[in-house]
């Protein structure tokens, strides 16, 4: 009779300031094994683009795969989202408290509309007496099936009938929008699992009154749109200039609405930047993080989020630090598309 193999011991991990440890699986990230135990860390993307899960490693030995991007980490620092540790580990990093528990449920689809020709606002409803607790700036899963899943920014700040807001890019031949999304209708039912990621930053200007800048492309503004509505019921809410960017006007497929909150606003700016704009605009042209940097020589006092593709991202945030942002004032999602 054959014994059944002992799995390899796991590898322990330890928190510095704060002292608090958990383990952690051979092949497992860093990240993965400290959400199952109920600690949060800094994360968004999962994908190693958005470098909000940077941590110092103070002692151990590490397998961090880290992304292909610009902005290289020194030695000592590591992305937890892509780190696996080989022995057992001491690293310095932030936690996070009051952070929502994730959930499951089953969701019913309450209404479909296209903001866009390849952008279309799914409008999702809880079962009678669930809630699922979010802040800005986070995410959720929608379970495919055969263990596959699509992550999407919720839209839209907390509701008091709970339902959810979902902006989904359409893109030919995906699992979800080339061939579920395309035969979904309204009261189908979709399984989610959420919130993930961090809500994004504080929209209350009492508590944090120093400016923010939204930076945002394509579908990243759905983020950007659920922290704008949490500011609109902020009593003293911040100053916020959102950049938003695309190819032509029609990617900004927000675009009047923003125009109207800028108006009945008075902490909020809105500035649209085409990177192909026809000769008759009037606007920005060029990139988003351009604008910024042309916008704010003196970055100190600020904070930015930018949300969008990760290739903005990185940009992004090369270009503000080397402005002289603090590199903890720079907060971002980063959007990648599922190859399968």
């Amino acid at each position: 009779m054959s014994s059944i193999p002992t799995p390899p011991p796991a590898f322990r991990i330890q928190l510095q300031p704060s002292g608090r440890s958990f383990a952690c699986a051979p092949g497992q990230t860093v990240l993965d094994a400290a959400l199952a135990a109920g600690i949060v860390l800094p994360h968004q993307c999962k994908t190693g683009s958005c470098l909000s899960c940077q941590a110092q490693v103070l002692n151990g030995q590490t397998d961090c795969e880290q992304p292909d991007t610009d902005a290289a980490l020194p030695g000592t620092q590591a992305l937890l989202c892509c780190t696996r540790p080989l022995s057992d580990l001491s690293l310095q990093c932030r936690e996070l408290d009051g952070q929502w528990p994730v959930a499951r449920a089953n969701v019913r689809v309450l209404a479909m509309d296209r903001l866009a020709a390849d952008v279309m606002r799914l409008q999702l409803g809880l079962p009678p007496g669930q809630h699922l607790g979010f802040g800005a700036g986070q995410y959720l899963d929608i379970h495919l099936g055969r263990g596959l899943k699509r992550s999407y920014s919720l839209a839209a700040a907390p509701r008091d009938d709970g339902t959810l807001e979902l902006h989904v890019r359409l893109r030919p031949g995906g699992v979800f929008t080339g061939q579920i999304l395309e035969k979904l209708k309204p009261r189908d039912v979709l399984r989610i699992e959420g919130p993930f990621g961090m809500a994004a930053v504080a929209t209350d200007g009492g508590a944090t009154p120093a400016p923010l800048l939204l930076l945002a492309t394509g579908t990243g503004m759905a983020p950007v749109k659920a922290l704008l509505e949490s500011a609109m019921v902020q009593a003293q809410p911040r100053s916020m200039v959102l950049y938003w960017g695309g190819r032509s006007l029609d990617d900004l497929y927000l675009h009047a609405q923003c125009l109207q909150w800028q108006q009945e606003h008075a902490w909020f700016r809105y500035i649209p930047v085409l990177s192909r704009a026809p000769l008759a605009w009037e606007g920005r042209r060029g990139h988003v993080q351009e604008m910024a940097v042309q916008d704010w020589p003196q970055l100190q006092g600020c904070e930015v989020f930018a949300c969008g593709s990760p290739e903005m991202v990185t940009a992004a945030r090369a270009r503000l630090l080397l402005q002289g942002l603090p590199a903890m004032a720079f907060h971002a999602d980063a959007f990648t598309s599922a190859t399968v």
